[in-house]
Formats: C-alpha cells, structure tokens, sequence
C-alpha cells in the first residue's frame, strides 16, 4: 500500500486540519468533537444545514460547507459514520434559531447516529429536521444499509436545498424541498478496482483486471453484477439505463446530468462518459439542461464512475443556479 499519509489512525485528522489551513476563509475547523462549520458563524433566522458520514470520500461533505450550501459537516473515521457526540454540537454551531435539517446518507450507521444526536440537540433547545438519501438503484440493500444507499444524488440535495435556506426558507420548506430531489434524483456507479482504506492496508474487495463491478457502493459493497471490461459506452449504458428507467423519464422531461469519479477515474474519462449518457438521454428525449462532472463523491483512490440524473422543474433548476461558494463547487 502507497499513501501519502503518516499514522493511518490519524488520516482524518490531519486531513481535515489542512482543509481548514487551505480554506481558511470558508470554513473553521472544531477540533474537540471533529466538525467543520462555516467561517462566518451561524446566520441569524436562517435554517441551518448539516450533514456528514465516513471520511473517504472527500469532497463530501466539508468541501460544500459555505454560502449556499451546509452550514457545518462532521467528518467520521475512514468509512465509518460520525459519532453523535461530534454531530450534535455541530448541529448546535448551525442552529441561528431558525431549526437545523440534516441531510443523511442512508446508511445505517449514519442514521442511527444521526437520530440520536438530533434527541440530545432537541434537548438543548435546537429543532431538528432530517432527510435520507437514497439515490442508488443498484441495489434494495447493501452491508451498510436497509433500502437503497445514498450516493452522489447527496450533492443535488445538499444544493438544492442550501439554497432554499439561503433565500429564507422555513425549515418546513426547506426539508419539503430537499425531499423533492431525493424523490425525483437516481444514480448508478461502476468500478474498475477496489480501493485501499489506509488502517486495512489491502483492497476493500478483489476485483480481476478484466472485470468491472456494475452498481458498486461508495464503500466498496457489491454491486448488482460483475460483468466483463466492456468499451465506455456500452458501461455507460449499463448505468442509465436503471437509473431512467427507475426515474420514469419520459420525452419532453428536463434533467441535471452529473457524472461523478470515484476518486481514482481521469476527468477525459469522465467526459467520455457524459458525451455517451447525454447521447442517450437525447434518444429518448429528455433534455440536459444542467450538467456537473467531476470528482465530488469519492471512494478513496477507486476507478470508477457513477451517473446521476435529477429530474428538474423551474424552481429546481433556479436554485441549482443560485450562488454557492465552498471549496468544491462555487459559482
């Protein structure tokens, strides 16, 4: 195993340390419990946006801490969820009186967590509101879930509904929004190989040089099969086609494409991918009106990608478009 780290045990920490040395003027990094929250502070009368889960697959979540986006992220060890005493105060940093939603991956670990800081923070006076993520059509269940995993589709919700708190949203209309995208975002991924989570020292799952795992999780969990290296059009075609058809796109529809590297995937690659899926998004003819490609769910060094599509209307696509500014996306 070649990493670029010390102690694999303090990967994390140091880690998040020089993301807050390097976006100094975005986000503040709290040390005891672990949490990123904004630069700034908390906003007055705004609702307050947090989420979080297992490190490892950076730039989620601290990279989207910042104006349009989440208030504050909670980092857990390597593929390991936060414990409730990191997220609960950070639930607190957020909270400017206005209540706090939580946008959760559904993993298990991270649900469970989640619950039970939301109880300790809701003793201490902070409302809290929660939305599960649960994108991925690969599969009804995985080693790390019941029900389908939350995957890249987390940063349309994380947009989305940063937004609609960005303009003065009540937490009710922001959790409605937030839980509008979850309703109408799918994704699908595939992997080239396996990744190394630093404290295991060996790949997470083994993987032939001539196959690829169609559906992988962001872990490493299996996916729906394991098929033979097929030319990236035709692996293209293996992951939208689920999520279409999942999605019950029909002609005439508008869609946000996003094609996501899984850490280890070259962005000419990524392109290639896109350049397929919005090929064959026009044959049944739904429009791409908003596209984003690049690494923004990772899974450590894995190759691999997965596609994205978020059924839009006008208000979605509005405030998909609002400002943001965070270390990852900005615009």
């Amino acid at each position: 195993m070649k990493k670029l780290i010390n102690d694999p045990q303090d990967v994390v920490v140091e880690s998040v340390e020089g993301f807050g040395l390097a976006h100094a003027d975005l986000v503040q990094v709290h040390r005891d419990p672990l949490f990123v929250a904004r630069a700034a502070g908390t906003v007055p009368g705004k609702v307050g946006l947090v989420s979080g889960g297992g490190s490892g697959h950076e730039p989620l979540h601290a990279g989207f801490v910042g104006v349009g986006m989440l208030d504050a992220a909670v980092p857990g060890a390597m593929f390991t969820s936060p414990t409730p005493d990191q997220v609960a105060p950070a639930f607190a940093a957020a909270d400017g009186g206005a209540g706090v939603l939580a946008v959760v991956k559904n993993y298990t670990g991270d649900v469970l967590n989640f619950e039970t800081a939301a109880e300790l923070a809701e003793a201490d006076g902070v409302t809290v509101r929660t939305v599960l993520v649960n994108d991925d059509v690969a599969v009804e269940d995985s080693l790390y879930t019941a029900g389908r995993r939350g995957v890249a589709g987390t940063v349309a919700v994380e947009k989305i509904a940063g937004a609609a708190a960005e303009r003065g949203d009540d937490l009710d209309a922001v959790a409605a929004v937030a839980e509008r995208v979850v309703a109408n975002v799918r994704s699908m991924g595939v992997a080239l190989t396996a990744c190394t989570v630093p404290h295991a020292g060996r790949p997470s799952f083994d993987l032939p040089e001539d196959e690829i795992e169609v559906g992988i999780g962001i872990h490493g969990e299996p996916g729906r099969r394991r098929v033979p290296m097929a030319p990236a059009d035709e692996v293209t075609e293996m992951l939208l086609t689920p999520v279409v058809e999942d999605l019950g796109l029909a002609g005439g529809e508008q869609v946000l494409l996003l094609v996501n590297g899984m850490g280890g995937t070259p962005a000419s690659e990524l392109y290639v991918v896109y350049r397929r899926a919005r090929a064959l998004l026009a044959e049944r003819g739904v429009e791409v009106t908003r596209s984003l490609v690049g690494n923004y769910v990772t899974s450590l060094e894995m190759q691999g990608a997965s596609v994205t599509v978020l059924r839009l209307d006008d208000e979605l696509t509005a405030l998909w478009d609002a400002p943001v500014h965070t270390a990852a996306l900005r615009w």
